[in-house]
């Protein structure tokens, strides 16, 4: 083992003289992977000092910060709610309250301009009290009684928690109740003494090397953790176990599932102590149970009898003959080449199915016909924004619905489940000009000659000379669809400062369902850099910037996009704001979470894959005599999902080979990069200061 000197040492010797191809033998900043060390953290302190003076020099930087803290406390903003048993539950932060208050009112009275709440849990009081910067991570509760619930919190919101059990009507923790110590826990209530756990339990063998649970045990509330009876186990190489329940009405099914890699799973049904395996294919998705029938949904296409169902289509099978192994499925909806169906939700009487038509949000209702079809209706909302259904159960026929668009600030309405009568129950107020802007969709056109869509958001006298500075924001992952959405912050802090906002459609998201998501997995992971890649030249084509003007943005698995974005082609952007990334591609299956993702990216461990995953792997793809943008990284030193290490590796190294960076590490905020509406205020508006004074 080298010590931390020798490597310091080393990395000093290797910079004349270093290749993308040094790093495979050696890592020169292996010492910076040692998250909370002395000598990591005094570089992080440097690194921020330094960045943080140079960012914030921008004169105009503190008014973003102002701006972004504002709509972040704003008392106009909608409260957003859950119903649970008789009330409405909300998560509340603001300028008193930055940890955040979990409360509670009536449907009568949420319902009103200003609600009466009653303060459940006061996080802010909790963590003075404890001395622990605790980030609430929300509640699990026995349905459907709603009587014992455990609260999930987190240390500077990392995505470990520490599990406690709750009395809710009471509003107060139970002493001596259940409790799960911090990790990244499963926990799953089988009435109001049993319970199905995943968690650490300090034997060495209960974690996959993704560091999430691997074994399922029964535990019996008086019984020490370390008696609980194991129910399942799975391999290491799994990602994650977890135990759950599908339900609607008096029909339920406790499952298991099993992941054995992030796109593929077995799952279980469980009852009274016995394991009975669903025979489905390896990558579906379980979405939930109507009436007596369980609901699937096709990553494949699939022939488990005489009918073909093609991939993304949503099958349906009675509870019964899942069970017995039968194959009687029934298609319920398939998607069309430009259409996917995004989700599926349950009410008491009716299945809300949500489709992406081109990246537009559109919702039909399906009730059960007499003759043993379906009746179909369509909400009726505008298909220029985003719809979202939420707070829908099988407990009512009423559920809440919340529209939004690029330039239409989000409206909450409940809808009547009978009649689909949708009543505005709140709105948020406009926070920037919105109708001095305009949003238009576009084509690109892919390398491959696949057209690409993507939102341009510009002032609607915005003159198409080249000389806009435009943000261009992209994800491309884990079938994760980008859609139009209201962001006051983009507006007040981008769009209101001369900028245009773009949003990339690019394969590996999931616009059009799995197809798109799988046409940039593994070795086609090019595929989505090129998409993304070929906005950027249409969007100067057009004229509407030129690369002189043009910035980039992405985090996490959008943080690897702009990774190999900025060395792919250095002389198409002028600014990278680089969030929470993957940038070693070599390592990352041996960093925290990371093995979960060899679905996504491969396993560079094996020789074959290695030869194509070190070709979208920005860490080794950085060169001496390139000239790069100055890129922004930032991380969180509490991110447990996406290894800190990848950042500051990549900044060390860049500054090594003369590259001049940026680089801010939030010491807490987990993979969201910030714990309370200060950071996160703090952590916008360094990245806007950078942006404009870098375009501009």
């Amino acid at each position: 083992m080298y010590s931390k000197q020798f490597l310091k040492l080393l990395s000093m010797l290797l910079v004349a003289s270093f290749s993308p191809l040094t790093i495979a033998a050696a890592d020169p900043f292996l010492w910076l992977e040692e998250v909370e060390g002395k000598q990591p953290m005094a570089w992080v302190a440097q690194h921020n000092k330094d960045s943080l003076a140079e960012i914030k020099s921008y004169p105009g930087f503190q008014q973003l910060a102002d701006n972004s803290l504002a709509i972040l406390n704003s008392k106009e903003r909608i409260p957003y709610a859950r119903r649970m048993g008789k009330h409405y539950y909300n998560t509340w932060k603001d300028e008193k309250n930055p940890r955040g208050l979990y409360r509670r009112t009536s449907l009568a009275e949420y319902k009103k301009p200003e609600p009466k709440w009653e303060t459940v849990l006061d996080i802010d009081a909790l963590s003075k009290k404890e001395a622990v910067n605790w980030v609430f991570k929300g509640v699990n509760c026995l349905q459907p009684e709603y009587q014992r619930c455990m609260v999930s919190l987190s240390r500077g919101g990392a995505d470990a928690v520490e599990l406690r059990e709750f009395d809710l009507p009471r509003a107060k923790f139970i002493e001596a109740g259940f409790f799960v110590a911090e990790a990244k826990n499963r926990f799953h209530w089988l009435d109001q003494d049993n319970v199905l756990v995943g968690t650490d339990f300090a034997d060495g063998h209960s974690m996959t090397d993704s560091g999430y649970p691997r074994v399922i045990k029964l535990w019996q509330r008086g019984q020490a953790l370390s008696a609980a009876q194991p129910v399942y186990s799975a391999s290491k190489k799994s990602v994650s176990v977890a135990a759950y329940e599908i339900a609607h009405g008096d029909n339920k099914l406790t499952l298991i599932y099993d992941g054995l890699t992030f796109y593929t799973s077995s799952s279980y049904a469980y009852s009274n102590g016995k394991l009975t395996k669903l025979s489905i294919p390896a990558d579906a998705d379980i979405l939930g149970m109507f009436k007596n029938h369980v609901y699937l949904q096709l990553k494949s296409s699939w022939q488990p009898a005489d009918t073909l169902f093609k991939q993304g289509s949503v099958v349906s099978i009675a509870k019964a003959d899942l069970l017995l192994g039968r194959k009687s499925y029934r298609l319920f909806v398939e998607p069309t080449a430009r259409k996917s169906i995004d989700d599926l939700s349950f009410s008491k009487d009716a299945i809300l199915v949500s489709w992406l038509d081109n990246v537009r949000s559109k919702v039909s209702r399906y009730t059960p016909a007499p003759n043993g079809d379906w009746n179909i209706k369509n909400l009726e909302f505008s298909d220029k924004g985003n719809l979202s259904v939420f707070d829908i159960s099988d407990q009512y026929s009423d559920f809440f619905v919340n529209y939004s668009s690029f330039t239409e600030p989000s409206s909450l309405y409940w809808v009547d489940g009978q009649s689909l009568t949708a009543e505005k129950i709140k709105s948020l107020p406009h926070m920037f000009g919105g109708d001095d802007f305009k949003a238009q969709q576009f084509m690109a056109s892919s390398k491959d000659g696949t057209q690409v869509p993507y939102f341009v958001v510009m002032a609607k006298n915005t003159q198409l000379d080249g000389k806009n500075p435009t943000l261009l924001y992209g994800y491309g992952g884990f079938e994760i669809s980008l859609r139009p959405r209201y962001s006051a912050t983009v507006g007040k802090n981008w769009l209101e400062q001369g900028g245009v906002y773009v949003l990339a459609n690019i394969r590996g998201g999931g616009e059009f369902g799995p197809s798109w998501h799988q046409a940039a997995l593994k070795q086609k992971r090019h595929k989505a850099y090129e998409d993304f890649e070929a906005i950027a030249e249409d969007l100067i084509a057009r004229k509407i910037t030129s690369s002189k003007h043009l910035g980039i943005q992405g985090g996490s698995n959008g943080g690897l996009l702009m990774g190999n974005a900025f060395t792919r082609r250095p002389d198409l952007y002028s600014a990278v704001v680089c969030q929470v990334p993957l940038l070693d591609m070599q390592r990352y299956n041996k960093l925290l979470a990371g093995a979960s993702w060899m679905g996504e990216y491969g396993n560079p461990d094996l020789p074959e894959e290695w030869a194509f995953i070190k070709t979208f792997s920005p860490y080794h793809m950085v060169q001496k005599d390139v000239s790069y943008p100055k890129v922004f990284f930032t991380t969180s030193t509490r991110d447990d999902r996406v290894h800190p290490g990848h950042a500051r590796k990549m900044v060390a190294l860049m500054e090594s080979l003369g590259h001049e960076v940026l680089y801010y590490e939030n010491i807490e905020g987990g993979h969201a990069g910030a714990a309370d509406n200060k950071q996160r205020a703090e952590l916008s508006a360094l990245a806007y200061a950078y942006l404009l004074k870098q375009l501009q």
